[in-house]
């Protein structure tokens, strides 16, 4: 089985073993860090329990980086992925133990959300930072398996902090030392994921040296908005990166709006609104079912890659997760919300393994760092859209047959549209043309993802476009 192939063939690879402990002793980290910030927000005594509330916090947090983080996202391309690993690691450190800080001290509530949405704005960054570096240490017939691996794996070890953030909030007497702790954790733990940055060489994970020699390493305001304008003009120009970013940042929308009915739903309907402990513990439930969920789809991903192309997947997987939707059009009981969970975490996870494959594959390594900039601000779009119409259209109960219906209509709506552009250019990009003096990518690089009736007729490799010529087990 050609899986089990490629997961030999990433064992085998010394820097994808690097570069995959990066991720998961930084996602750990993430997770004991926002188990602190949810206990924090949502589920202390005095945390804000109404919608207005959630999506206030959510907004704070998430919508400054949708502002700022197009302008970092050139410098994916203009600095040493390595370095920015290393340090930006050693940085969130001192940021979260600012916020362990300032909660500790009773600071003002202005000063930890700013210090958070620093901390979680460099977060995102440097999640753009390891999937960008990602296929310089894999090959490309590597890449989706790679892509199916990674992120599920990022999220379990995100799931393992949480719940040991958690955790240390039921046996920790009461007290702001409960409420710090995870969140000094999770420096230590970040200081660990820049320890083991320092692992890979310098150069290890791009951008390529010719690149680097090709343009400054400071960009100035006016040649950073040109290098965004031109990297989405490139991305629209190939046509199937934007259609995949367009439809993750839509899908986004919907899964937030889930995950703030859970909070909601756990916070002020299952439990009683008074009892913050319980309260927690529903969301675990609820929001363990989703991570089981995607852990699910990490398992399929590559197997249905063997018969359907990466789009295909992605339709596949957003009617599938609306399943689970429909389940939330019933009523609010822990058990139902629990399966629709599952099905909502495998649709989600799904499908974005199968975006940053078509990501990845379909836009050249000169655009890659700004295109998945460009990634994660449409990312922090669809959360703060899901928190704006959240606050206009749940109730502090969180559950709304109405709200749940038209969630799920709108995916089937997305589905269709994401399938017939899709099938109008036949899964494959087009050529992007030159483009404001970037280097685009040579003829062999574009995608030629096959489907399984293509395989059977021996009419194109089992994985997408030209084999990298650094191939897994070089690096």
């Amino acid at each position: 089985m050609s899986v089990l192939a490629d997961l030999s063939t990433l064992a085998k690879s010394v820097g994808f073993r690097k570069l995959l402990g990066v991720r998961l002793v930084s996602q750990v980290g993430d997770g004991m860090f926002q188990a602190g910030l949810a206990s924090l927000f949502f589920f202390s005594p005095q945390s804000m329990t109404s919608a207005a509330g959630v999506a206030a916090a959510i907004v704070v947090m998430f919508g400054p980086y949708s502002l700022v983080g197009p302008f970092f996202g050139p410098l994916l391309d203009r600095w040493r992925r390595r370095q920015i690993l290393l340090f930006g690691n050693a940085v969130r450190c001192l940021f979260a133990l600012c916020v362990a800080a300032a909660t500790w001290g009773s600071a003002g509530i202005g000063i930890v959300y700013t210090l958070t949405l620093c901390a979680l704005g460099l977060s995102r960054f440097l999640l753009s930072c390891l999937s960008a570096g990602l296929p310089s240490v894999v090959g490309e017939r590597e890449l989706l398996t790679a892509n199916s691996v990674v992120p599920t794996l990022g999220g379990l070890a995100m799931g393992i902090g949480a719940v040991a953030g958690f955790l240390i909030r039921v046996f920790l007497p009461e007290g702001s030392s409960r409420d710090v702790a995870s969140l000094f954790v999770a420096a230590l733990l970040y200081l660990a994921a820049s320890g083991l940055a320092s692992l890979l060489r310098p150069d290890q994970l791009g951008p390529k040296r010719e690149e680097l020699e090709s343009q400054p390493a400071s960009p100035s305001f006016r040649s950073t908005v040109r290098d965004l304008v031109d990297a989405a003009a490139y991305l629209t120009r190939r046509r199937t990166p934007a259609l995949a970013l367009a439809t993750m940042s839509l899908h986004r929308f919907v899964y937030e709006m889930e995950f703030i009915m859970i909070i909601l739903v756990s916070r002020n309907l299952l439990a009683d609104p008074s009892d913050a402990d319980a309260g927690l513990a529903y969301f675990g439930t609820l929001g363990g079912a989703m991570v089981a969920g995607q852990f699910v789809a990490v398992v399929l991903t590559p197997i249905a890659h063997e018969k359907i192309a990466p789009w295909q997947w992605v339709v596949t997987c957003l009617i599938g997760g609306s399943a689970g939707q429909a389940t939330f059009v019933l009523a609010p009981r822990t058990g139902t919300l629990a399966v629709g969970a599952f099905l909502v975490g495998l649709g989600v996870q799904g499908a974005k393994i199968a975006v940053d494959t078509i990501v990845q594959s379909d836009a050249s390594d000169a655009y890659r760092g700004r295109a998945f900039a460009l990634y994660d601000v449409l990312f922090n779009l669809g959360v703060c859209a899901a928190a704006g119409v959240g606050l206009a259209a749940l109730p502090d109960v969180g559950w709304s047959r109405d709200v749940q219906t038209a969630l799920f209509a709108l995916v089937w709506v997305l589905a269709f549209l994401f399938f017939w552009a899709m099938a109008r250019l036949g899964g494959s990009p087009r050529d992007a043309g030159p483009a404001a003096g970037k280097p685009v990518p040579p003829a062999g690089e574009t995608s030629t993802r096959a489907t399984g009736s293509e395989l059977e007729k021996g009419k194109a490799c089992p994985r997408a476009g030209k084999a990298n010529p650094q191939t897994a087990e070089e690096v």
